[in-house]
């Protein structure tokens, strides 16, 4: 049991025998220490008054000695105002560093459970962009975190490969691409869609433009421009099973594949199952046929079909067109139920921008009214991302394929490292691999560490800042350690351990002592950016350490051997913290 639930379980009994008051666990609030007192964890004893009915000090007082009398690794405790703050004894820490730190136990968040994460869910008009990047990392990361807390689970990708979008790109190859490949052109096989997809646009602006010119108002021109009515004719082929239509978008589609594997690649993201909308949006047309018969839904006098969700405080909500072609939502529903007869998970959890959080609380709601369990789907929501030159739109084509994003980052990092003289001995292909590795992790950590639900802004240039809140910082951090590692191998220093637990030394074991329930704070909380924090914490806290405390050169053998036991302890929790966004660390910086 670690030392904070000890100390809960015991303040309880504290104020049961003191004052016949049953406390409820939870809102006992143990922190570390705060800088400049003495002291590991502390206890806030304000919240308590109204109990105790006496001064803070007092209870505090009175608190600590009861603490004292019935936990042995407390070594001292000392009362600031409404504070107690707890130091634990060399032993306790001496204990932690043989065992939990050898072995890290994380908690059980979710019990086990099954779950089925989806994230990427890309469409097949054009190349991965910036928001792709970030929900990409999002996935990954939190299906290794869920993962550590417990979870079985499943990464999962549903592909968009079918509707009006789709249509669109397809539409302008058909008329002015004179029957090209991405191999003709040399071009990257899913950016030679996407050319195509803003080709189309500007096509269609033309029209519409012309048609506004001619007296007609923008709405009504936008629905009567001919390329409009062409795409929404060839989408209601490729529904009907042409099968020229069939034949275009499959070859288009196996080029954005093409392309979208080589970008899952670099980003070190993969699935074990992709699911295609082109596959599920039947089952849920199906479903939306069921539920109309069974009166869940109803029908216009336009033939489309509706949802009426007011009971649930929402609105009513579109399932299919007057001309019985799908909407989102209704390949969503055929997805779920897919799904569940696939693998009957606990969960079914979707990274996808917070612009859909009214999207899913209809898809749980419509779940429900099917009877089926709405409550099993969890939106994993995230914030846009922009950069220094602004919003990005993919039809005007000022989006950032990830690909040039990546190249751009690892370029940076590439001039940053040159700049510093950090490298230059080592070989071409291994400065090339190295600028690779920090360039990456630049960018996985710069995404990752901030709130999953903000919108943020991506600055290429200080995400590979080898100083501040960086990857390069904290892999930097591990490169220096592993370098005293074997300075202290060289001379004959093979055996660390822990013998002296010093003030600086306890101080970087406390921020160990942490870890586990950062770990399961992320989980909770869906938001890998926890973590980040952490990262950056431990390894500033390092360096400090470093600064101001001589390991090799420190003043008796057994110091020596327990600041380079903790140095060790640092470089092993920074390369865990870091793999779990995906993050390697080169040897040299």
């Amino acid at each position: 049991m670690r030392i904070q639930e000890t100390l809960k379980d015991n303040i309880c009994n504290f104020f049961n025998e003191r004052y016949n008051t049953a406390i409820d666990k939870a809102s006992i609030k143990i922190e570390k220490t705060k800088e400049g007192f003495e002291g590991d964890f502390s206890v806030n004893v304000f919240p308590f008054l109204r109990i105790a009915k006496t001064k803070p000090e007092t209870l505090a007082s009175d608190l600590g000695q009861y603490l004292q009398e019935k936990i042995n690794t407390i070594q001292s405790v000392d009362v600031v105002k409404g504070f107690l703050n707890i130091s634990l004894s060399d032993e306790f820490w001496k204990e932690f560093a043989q065992t939990s730190a050898r072995t890290i136990n994380f908690p059980s968040i979710y019990s086990n459970d099954k779950i089925v994460l989806e994230f990427s869910s890309p469409n097949t008009n054009k190349p991965l962009h910036l928001g792709h990047i970030r929900n990409n990392l999002l996935g990954e990361s939190m299906s290794k975190i869920l993962k550590l807390t417990g979870s079985r689970v499943i990464k999962v990708n549903l592909v968009n490969d079918r509707g009006i979008h789709i249509c669109k790109s397809m539409l302008a190859w058909m008329k002015w691409g004179k029957g090209k490949t991405p191999a003709d052109i040399g071009v990257k096989s899913d950016k030679f869609v996407g050319d195509f997809y803003v080709l189309f646009d500007k096509k269609y602006k033309e029209q519409v433009k012309e048609l506004v010119e001619k007296g007609m108002s923008e709405d009504e021109a936008k629905k009567e421009a001919p390329l409009i009515k062409e795409a929404q004719e060839l989408l209601e082929k490729w529904e009907a099973g042409d099968p020229e239509t069939l034949k275009v978008w499959e070859m288009m589609n196996g080029w954005v594949y093409e392309g979208f594997d080589e970008t899952y690649k670099k980003l070190g993201v993969s699935f074990d199952k992709i699911y295609y909308e082109s596959q599920t949006y039947k089952k849920g047309k199906e479903l939306v046929y069921e539920g109309l018969k069974k009166g869940v839904f109803y029908q216009k006098e336009d033939g489309s079909v509706w949802v009426d969700l007011t009971d649930a405080g929402l609105d009513q909500k579109l399932l299919l067109r007057s001309d019985q072609t799908s909407v989102y939502i209704t390949q969503d529903i055929g997805t779920f139920i897919i799904r569940d007869n696939d693998y009957h998970a606990d969960k079914y959890m979707y990274v996808v921008g917070n612009e859909q959080e009214y999207h899913f609380k209809v898809l749980q709601q419509i779940l429900n009214k099917l009877g089926l369990d709405g409550s099993k789907v969890v939106h994993i929501s995230y914030g846009m991302v922009n950069l220094p030159s602004g919003k990005m739109k993919s039809r005007e084509g000022t989006v950032v394929d990830a690909d040039d994003l990546i190249a751009e980052v690892i370029e940076k990092a590439k001039e940053k490292a040159e700049e510093l003289g950090k490298l230059d001995n080592l070989e071409e292909e291994t400065k090339r691999k190295t600028y690779e590795i920090i360039g990456l992790g630049a960018l996985k950590y710069f995404i990752l560490k901030i709130d999953a639900k903000k919108d943020m802004l991506f600055n290429p240039q200080q995400s590979v800042d080898f100083e501040g809140n960086t990857a390069p910082f904290i892999q930097y951090t591990h490169v220096r350690i592993n370098s005293l590692i074997n300075k202290a191998k060289n001379q004959g220093i093979d055996t660390f351990e822990l013998k002296v637990v010093d003030k600086p030394i306890r101080t970087i074991l406390k921020t160990l002592y942490e870890y586990p329930q950062i770990i399961a704070k992320a989980a909770k909380t869906l938001n890998p950016a926890v973590i980040a924090n952490y990262i950056y914490d431990l390894a500033r806290d390092y360096n400090q350490f470093y600064q101001t405390n001589p390991i090799l050169k420190a003043e008796n053998k057994d110091l020596k051997v327990s600041r380079l036991y903790v140095s060790q302890k640092v470089a092993d929790y920074l390369k865990h913290t870091l793999s779990l966004f995906g993050i390697d660390i080169p040897k040299k910086m």
